[in-house]
């Protein structure tokens, strides 16, 4: 028995309530903020525009919008730190991510042409969001299904194969429907990790029992 390994709950919980609560928005805000911002803007195409035209500088909602780009990288953010069944790089990661949602915010995208280090900090978001179930897997078989290697990886390379899918429509000019594929990208990443957050956290051992430690 290698008791040196072993931590109690009240030492090393799966996930604090912290990330919890921001599990709890983050369900709602990742379609909430982009729903109400093209609905105050008339001439917004949700299907052929990005999420991003939604904050460039020359839209009307480009506040509205800004800030709920910086309240979901901070939800990310939280969840990185207080997920602590995560292995360290997959929090790392999870954490990147949200500072790169920064980013993207604080270099918007013009309505015409593209702005490089927006593009950059978008990248680097979605490259994360999709790493970071690899990254975070734990091969320990008292942690839940989702962070053991089998899901991990099915889910990284789902993730992966639709990240490049919609690399190469954002880049095409003569697609009409990138709106869509975007949208669908980032509340697939955003509602896994709340999903894995609500796992984490409803399915943590008891104060008395042990647990395993990083």
């Amino acid at each position: 028995m290698n008791i040196g390994k072993t931590k109690s709950f009240t030492r090393l919980p799966w996930a604090g309530k912290p990330a919890l609560i921001a599990a709890y928005i983050g369900v709602i805000q990742c379609w909430l903020g982009w729903s109400i911002a093209g609905s105050l803007w008339p001439n917004y195409d949700p299907i052929r525009q990005t999420i991003s035209d939604l904050a460039a500088n020359e839209s009307p909602v480009k506040y509205f919008m800004s800030a709920f780009f910086l309240l979901g990288g901070t939800l990310s953010s939280i969840g990185g730190i207080w997920a602590k069944a995560l292995a360290m790089p997959g929090r790392v990661a999870i954490v990147v991510s949200g500072l790169a949602t920064y980013g993207l915010t604080m270099f918007p995208t013009p309505l015409i042409g593209y702005s490089t280090p927006h593009r950059v900090f978008a990248i680097i978001s979605f490259i994360l969001s999709s790493a970071w179930p690899l990254l975070a897997m734990r091969r320990d078989k008292r942690y839940p299904a989702l962070i053991r290697p089998l899901v991990a990886v099915l889910v990284t390379a789902g993730f992966a194969a639709f990240s490049v899918y919609f690399l190469a429509v954002w880049t095409n000019p003569s697609v009409t429907y990138v709106g869509v594929v975007e949208r669908a990208l980032a509340v697939a990443q955003s509602w896994y990790l709340c999903v894995v957050v609500f796992t984490l956290y409803y399915l943590q051992p008891s104060a008395t029992s042990p647990q395993v430690g990083e």
